[in-house]
């Protein structure tokens, strides 16, 4: 199959990403890690274009050394001679040239003619020539560039001594056709294209960087430059890892291989997007959070059956250890029933339907349910034993102003009967459970209360802790839930629970008097 060649400019176009500043440290952390991806040019940088790029570039050349190291450079001398002096060390130095030929840039930014473009264009890369062995010229602003002045532009870079022709859409302007036409018109009226390395290079203003890099390359194209995460100027550059895993996943389509070391790419993208500060979105192809996670019921239904049913790429290819069932308000109950094995708990089906409530009810307040949250709620409701109450409804109201008072109705589990009371306290938590007490008639005394967060964020699980005695009895109660209020009155309503099965009374019985403290 043919080799496709990695070019990657994470270091030189991606760090030109608006905000982002690397330190010559951090440019060859990152180095080192695409030169274990496996990537075969680094574009390390602009040589010429700061002191603390120059220092990058000539670091990075002395430390890499199974790929070529390269620098980005205007078409005038100073730019290739600090080029060079940056590279000189490197195993396999490489210079990457560019000049405008699209007609905009000629007048407006260039002011130059087509004839002092290819005449520039001459003499940068017969300088270059001089000093580096690998010399790649870019057209910049090719897309938008006519198509006779193009291929000019490509045969007299072509027999100036450029073993590698790029032509970018700079803009992002082309579609997927548009530009692999441009790269087979340039085939056809230029020849001697068949003697170098045609590379493409494209930008994501419209969102199409990817799938014209893939069209340039059912055209012909050898080479692709591109970026980790997407990188880049405006809305970023192709992305190198959806490249990747295109020419992966669909192998027999495209017939094509690289050398890239697949299990590496998140291991990269994490590096980068940790050292650039630009975080990558959860739906980012690839390497975004979710891009192996399923949340919908249907989809876990379908994955724990069969995970190509909705994965079409594995995740340890891309150096991950497994898919997630994200459990979530769209969860179904095979997907539920897996995750609690996989946390080690096997409940009958009764338990799992009760336990499946709470998980629903859950959901419906938090974005994820981890698993913290999960153990929470099965700890919970781990006896077998019947509650005497289950908790329906809690309404609080409080203020600095205001005298707390707490609503609960309560269900009766023998006969489903729902009972209602209010109550008022020195605070919140001690009105909730006056009317616990009214409610139920146990007459106990609370001796603990702690309150402690489960998981982490805003939306964090709440579990509370409780404590009451009876005579010679105590037991302990415990209430989970995003509302520390509804867990405090879940906890207590558990220990009255546990403590009417302890004592053998049944639910009702005794008055509803109590010392709380």
């Amino acid at each position: 199959m043919r080799t496709i060649t990695i070019f990657d400019t994470t270091l030189r176009d991606g760090e030109q990403s608006p905000g982002v500043n690397l330190s010559p440290r951090e440019k060859v952390e990152i180095a080192i890690q695409l030169e274990r991806l496996g990537v075969n040019v680094i574009e390390a940088g602009f040589a010429a274009s700061s002191a603390g790029d120059m220092q990058a570039v000539r670091e990075i050349a002395s430390r890499v050394k199974n790929a070529s190291v390269c620098s980005l450079s205007r078409s005038v001398k100073g730019d290739i001679d600090q080029a060079w002096e940056a590279l000189r060390a490197a195993e396999s130095p490489y210079l990457h040239l560019f000049l405008a030929t699209s007609p905009i840039h000629r007048e407006y930014k260039l002011r130059m003619s087509r004839e002092q473009v290819i005449e520039r264009v001459r003499e940068a890369i017969r300088y270059a020539k001089r000093l580096f062995p690998i010399v790649e010229f870019s057209c910049e602003d090719a897309g938008r560039t006519e198509i006779d002045f193009l291929a000019e532009v490509v045969r007299e870079a072509i027999k100036a001594g450029a073993g590698v022709i790029n032509l970018p859409d700079t803009v992002g302007y082309l579609t997927p056709n548009e530009y692999a036409q441009m790269f087979m018109n340039v085939r056809k009226a230029v020849p001697e294209v068949e003697q170098v390395r045609l590379s493409a290079h494209c930008h994501d203003d419209l969102g199409m960087a990817v799938a014209n890099s893939l069209a340039a390359i059912e055209a012909g194209v050898d080479q692709v430059e591109c970026t980790i995460n997407g990188i880049g100027e405006r809305a970023g550059n192709a992305a190198l890892e959806e490249i990747a895993l295109a020419i992966k996943t669909r192998e027999q389509y495209y017939q094509l291989q690289t050398t890239l070391n697949l299990r590496e790419i998140h291991r990269t993208s994490r590096m980068v997007s940790k050292l650039t500060g630009m975080m990558v979105p959860g739906n980012k192809a690839v390497v975004g959070a979710n891009a192996f996670a399923h949340e919908s019921g249907i989809h876990q239904d379908g994955m724990l059956k069969n995970r190509e049913t909705y994965e079409i790429m594995r995740p340890e290819t891309v150096g991950l250890t497994e898919s997630r069932l994200v459990l979530g308000k769209h969860s179904g109950r095979h997907a539920f029933r897996d995750k609690l094995l996989q946390l080690g708990y096997e409940l009958n089906e009764e338990q799992l339907n009760q336990l499946f409530i709470r998980f629903k009810e859950l959901a419906d307040r938090k974005k994820d349910v981890a698993d913290e949250d999960i153990v929470a709620l099965v700890e919970e409701k781990m006896s077998d034993a019947k509650d005497a109450y289950t908790l329906e409804s809690l309404l609080v109201t409080c203020g600095s102003h205001s005298l707390p008072t707490a609503s609960l109705q309560i269900k009766r589990v023998s006969d489903g009967s729902v009972s209602e009371e209010a109550a008022c306290g020195n605070g919140a938590v001690d009105a909730i459970f006056k009317a616990i007490d009214r409610l139920t008639g146990v007459q106990v005394e609370l001796k603990d209360y702690r309150i402690h967060s489960v998981t982490q964020g805003k939306d964090a699980l709440g579990e509370v802790f409780v404590q009451l005695s009876q005579g010679e009895w105590t037991v302990r109660g415990r209430g989970v839930s995003t509302d520390v209020l509804e867990a405090s009155a879940r906890a207590y309503l558990d220990a009255v629970n546990r403590l009417l099965r302890r004592t053998g009374a049944a639910a009702g019985d005794g008055m509803a008097k109590i010392t709380a403290s």
